[in-house]
């Protein structure tokens, strides 16, 4: 009774500390939701790299192909493992704002679920683990993990609290994944690939601040800091240059990249990412979402339809028409 007694009074944070103790079980659930696994999505980037070499490897049959599917997907375990310790980072340094956010306060960390204590050191270990295993994977894979790494931590330590800088911070975070897909499985990529990841990634970021924006209204710098430093309309303008030059730099992806099959027919996949950012300019603007864009790639229909057809297309045309 006196120890339950002493837990009663004890802050919600060192009270989980000390009920880990007894139940590790309980914390290492906690820490797995800290991790934000509905946006282990992102990492999908790793795979993209071999999806654009489909077909590229058809004198070494089937077993080539699936070899190097088992590296991409070793590769996105680990920045599975990277990025849910960078998240377990960010919510250690936002704890006490976001417990004043009307979403961000049901997080393990901030709902005071999991000991922040606890929680660094499953993050440090998770990142080493991955660090370690990237290096062996392969050396280029490993300096991209590291590269990643340092890129969010600087976000997380400062760099989010830069207007601009933070929404090319989070980009380059996508363009890393995607230079890292193609490290571990050893291939080159164009370079309009990464251009194309670079400007779609910063038009999701900016999507992002605009929902924060409008959803926040006046109380927004005292959940984001650099939400101060933005405006709606500053933002409509942001996204009026990205999402243009998204899909020129995509077009001329498909015309001008080494890797696609010569007769342009990559070009018949144009339509789909124009509506993509069509309709995920509507769902930003009409629908204030954006929020969480992995929310919006996985549960809005027609956004989930668009994207099941173009893969179909792509892969259609990476595999028949090289």
């Amino acid at each position: 009774m006196a120890g339950e007694r002493r837990l009663e009074g004890t802050p919600p944070t060192e009270a989980n500390s000390a009920l880990g103790i007894a139940f590790p079980l309980g914390q290492l659930r906690q820490l797995v939701a800290a991790m934000r696994p509905r946006q282990w999505a992102k990492n999908l980037l790793l795979y993209l790299a071999f999806f654009f070499t489909l077909g590229q490897h058809t004198s070494d049959g089937f077993v080539n192909e699936l070899s190097l599917f088992g590296e991409a997907t070793l590769g996105f375990l680990l920045f599975c493992l990277l990025s849910g310790a960078t998240y377990i980072v960010n919510d250690v340094l936002d704890l006490e704002a976001d417990r004043l956010h009307p979403t961000k306060q049901h997080r393990p960390l901030a709902a005071g679920r999991l000991s922040p204590t606890f929680a660094l050191i499953g993050a440090a270990i998770m990142a080493s683990v991955a660090v370690a295993f990237a290096f062996v994977l392969d050396a280029g894979f490993g300096v991209a993990s590291v590269g990643y790494l340092a890129v969010i931590l600087a976000y997380n330590l400062g760099l989010k609290n830069m207007v601009i800088l933070d929404v090319m911070a989070v980009a380059s975070g996508f363009v890393l994944r995607a230079a890292a897909g193609a490290l571990v499985i050893g291939v080159p990529i164009s370079p309009w690939l990464y251009v194309m990841t670079s400007l779609g990634a910063l038009l999701i970021s900016l999507g992002k601040r605009r929902h924060e924006l409008a959803t926040l209204g006046a109380t927004g710098s005292s959940h984001r800091r650099v939400l101060e430093d933005y405006s709606t309309a500053f933002l409509d303008q942001l996204v009026a240059i990205v999402a243009p030059a998204t899909l020129v730099a995509y077009t001329l992806y498909t015309f001008t990249a080494e890797n696609l099959p010569a007769d342009n027919t990559m070009m018949l996949t144009i339509p789909f990412v124009l509506y993509g950012i069509f309709r995920y300019l509507f769902l930003i603007h009409r629908r204030n979402l954006g929020g969480s864009p992995e929310e919006i790639f996985l549960t809005d229909r027609p956004m989930l339809i668009n994207i099941l057809l173009w893969l179909a297309t792509a892969s259609g045309i990476l595999l028949y028409a090289r």
